[in-house]
């Protein structure tokens, strides 16, 4: 450390490891019990949602362009924003000819259709109901009552994170070939995270197992690769608050109060032979140090970074996931 550095009480995040080569980790396999992963699994299936899905972020639907379309759960929807910025929804299906609304345009906060200018302002029109929906300024969420089949509830379960405007946030999106369920699992699945993606991850350990529905988190500690040999440690607690939502908290080093938010959203109906399903995980990062002021600054530019980087670990875990539907879904799968 540098006098300056020490005047200061400043400290590096990043910490020196020995060279080690992948077959030199310890193996994890013992401790990833499947049936430890699949209780997990079933209490955050046993969880409400209230009937809502995320369907992207709040940045990708802006006042003053085209509509934002998705089909959830095999049901089409449509956003928009009106002039004000408030967030609308409803079926993506046009109720006079069927016209995909979606491509259609938004005139002055109006939904037009493309097909006959029908124009939807947001509110109830013969054929056509408004969806509730949730914008808590990272990501957007609809509310689907004939998809979900639960009790509805007014707002979303949405995590916990840094204070607004105290951290950098980003979001990513991929679609894979499986069930929601599978996503989560992979999440519900820390112990594979050195192994499946040492480009990333080292020294991961499983501090504590969830105890149960009073006690259930993965309290894990893990090194962030930033070059082969720095690396930098943190404590993280994994949690599913919802039946396809997994969070991870870093709670203490580098970044405490961050987050990583995965939200699992079926593409398809529930009965389709062939789902898929679309992962949108946000990144919310904050840090107490002094220079992270800049670091918000250059937000627009560290986005892409952080979309990048998530996408390189999609890559894989999508893969983990599409496995396991697979394997599930010929009846294959181990346990």
């Amino acid at each position: 450390m540098s006098d300056r550095a020490e005047r200061d009480g400043w400290t590096s995040p990043l910490r020196r490891r020995r060279r080690s080569d992948w077959a030199s980790q310890t193996p994890t396999w013992r401790d990833a019990r499947p049936g430890l992963i699949a209780e997990a699994l079933k209490r955050a299936s046993a969880r409400p949602s209230g009937n809502w899905y995320v369907v992207g972020s709040s940045r990708g639907v802006r006042a003053g362009d085209r509509p934002y379309g998705r089909t959830v759960a095999g049901v089409e929807v449509v956003l928009w924003r009106a002039e004000d910025g408030e967030l609308r929804a409803g079926p993506g299906v046009c109720p006079h000819l069927g016209a995909p609304l979606r491509d259609s345009r938004v005139v002055c906060g109006t939904l037009v259709c493309h097909w006959h200018g029908l124009a939807l302002k947001g509110g109830p029109t013969a054929g056509w109901e408004p969806y509730p929906v949730h914008d808590d300024g990272v990501l957007v969420w609809v509310r689907l009552d004939r998809a979900g089949g639960e009790e509805p509830t007014e707002r979303p379960v949405v995590p916990a994170r840094p204070a607004e405007g105290a951290g950098v946030d980003s979001v990513y999106t991929g679609v894979g070939r499986c069930e929601p369920e599978d996503v989560v699992a992979n999440r519900l699945d820390p112990w594979h995270g050195s192994w499946f993606h040492p480009y990333s991850f080292v020294d991961l350990t499983v501090a504590r197992p969830p105890l149960g529905e009073d006690d259930d988190a993965f309290v894990v500690d893990v090194s962030f690769r930033v070059t082969d040999r720095l690396v930098v440690p943190v404590r993280a607690e994994f949690t599913a608050p919802e039946p396809r939502t997994v969070v991870m908290h870093i709670t203490e080093g580098e970044g405490s109060t961050s987050v990583v938010e995965t939200h699992a959203t079926p593409l398809t109906a529930p009965d389709d032979p062939r789902p898929r399903t679309v992962v949108v995980e946000a990144v919310v990062a904050a840090s107490d140090r002094r220079g992270f002021a800049l670091a918000r600054a250059a937000a627009p530019v560290l986005r892409p970074l952080m979309r990048r980087t998530a996408g390189r670990l999609w890559r894989d875990d999508l893969a983990y996931a599409e496995r396991r539907w697979e394997l599930r879904s010929t009846g294959r799968f181990p346990g």
